[in-house]
């Protein structure tokens, strides 16, 4: 039996293909976060990108989300160490810093089912940016608190 790709390629030598399906799909990076200017402390919100479908973690215009006017940013295999405000159980994330996919990842599993049933998902957990009034109020991490 032959080992599945992520735990026998790097990330950098993954087809794009093969990145783009580590993505759990979870929704989490859609999420708006605020830093704290003097610690760098990333605070995650319940406030989700305009183009994120709450029911289905994806992002409804996918192919275009570039172009969207959103803050969209393309994760690459060439900087993924810098994007330390990722969530700790992103798939990129996970790799990177040597773990195991987690049990409940679809491609483990074979679809998001049972990552909705872990709750690692923000799957009908978020408000839209026009209906925040502050921003402070929709974060959900207080870490050193």
């Amino acid at each position: 039996m032959t080992s599945p790709f992520w735990e026998t390629t790097p990330l950098e030598q993954m087809s794009e293909q093969q990145w783009e399906s580590l993505c759990d799909g979870c929704g989490k990076c859609c999420l708006h976060k605020l830093m704290d200017e003097d610690t760098d402390e990333v605070y995650y919100t319940n406030v989700a990108c305009s183009w994120l479908n709450s029911k289905t973690c994806s992002c409804k215009d996918y192919p275009n989300r570039f172009q969207s006017g959103e803050e969209c940013l393309k994760l690459t295999r060439d900087k993924i160490h810098e994007f330390n405000w990722l969530p700790e159980t992103c798939s990129y994330r996970v790799l990177s810093e040597g773990q195991t996919l987690p049990e409940w990842h679809p491609l483990i599993t074979g679809s998001k089912s049972a990552m909705h049933a872990a709750d690692e998902s923000v799957r009908n957990k978020v408000v839209y940016e026009i209906d925040v009034l502050d921003w402070e109020d929709h974060i959900q991490n207080l870490p050193n608190r």
